[in-house]
């Protein structure tokens, strides 16, 4: 008897703070959170800044590796144990079962969402790579509210990180749109992501790579 084909997954890049949770969990499909996947502070691998603080914004920070293979198990056979991950202990605390019930499609999204484009592309699990980008000072906004009502670090030190990546913020999604992200405003990717809910055969070709429609990324 012919196995069923697996699952696809569809990415959502973008920086912190620029909606990727709220639009995934909208979606009505299986959700994997990718920042799960982030390391201990106890590994020893960790990337450091200058003044020996771990840099949390740097991929090395992440466990890449152990995502796609999560990915891959979901896909193929419906059903994955992650991590669940502490932002306040920086530690994983725990796991949890994600379950795709079925679905011919999950939804993958966090920040280093960009790392696994190729990798997942190359397994031929891969049904889109979406990008949101907008004005990033109303993400510097969004961001920090999200970060002090979760309390993820000192309210000090979410205020200097969260200037520190609205500044940075341009570099990261170019750097996210040359890994192979689509860049789509908020309403193109709920849009795509409503289509694949519904299983829309039209939009269930393979992944085209980086191209669509222009969002206006002024103020960016």
């Amino acid at each position: 008897m012919a196995l069923p084909p697996p699952a696809k997954v569809v990415l959502l890049l973008g920086p912190s703070g620029s909606g990727k949770t709220r639009l995934a969990h909208e979606s009505g499909l299986p959700v994997v959170g990718l920042d799960d996947f982030y390391r201990d502070d106890t590994n020893p691998d960790l990337p450091r800044l200058a003044d020996g603080s771990v840099d949390w914004d740097h991929p090395g920070s992440w466990n890449a590796a152990a995502a796609i293979d999560a990915l891959d198990v979901l896909c193929r056979e419906g059903r994955v144990e992650v991590p669940d991950y502490r932002f306040d202990e920086n530690r994983a605390v725990g796991s949890r079962t994600v379950d795709r019930n079925g679905s011919p499609c999950v939804v993958a999204e966090g920040i280093f969402a960009g790392e696994l484009v190729d990798h997942l592309r190359q397994r031929d699990l891969l049904a889109d790579a979406l990008l949101i980008v907008e004005n990033r000072w109303l993400t510097f906004v969004r961001r920090l509210v999200r970060d002090l009502r979760e309390a993820r670090k000192p309210p000090w030190y979410l205020v200097r990180q969260g200037w520190a990546k609205t500044m940075a913020e341009p570099a990261v999604v170019d750097r996210q749109r040359r890994q192979g992200g689509r860049p789509l405003t908020k309403d193109q990717v709920r849009a795509r992501l409503r289509d694949l809910a519904a299983d829309d055969p039209s939009d269930r070709s393979s992944f085209v790579g980086p191209v669509g429609i222009e969002p206006t990324t002024q103020g960016l």
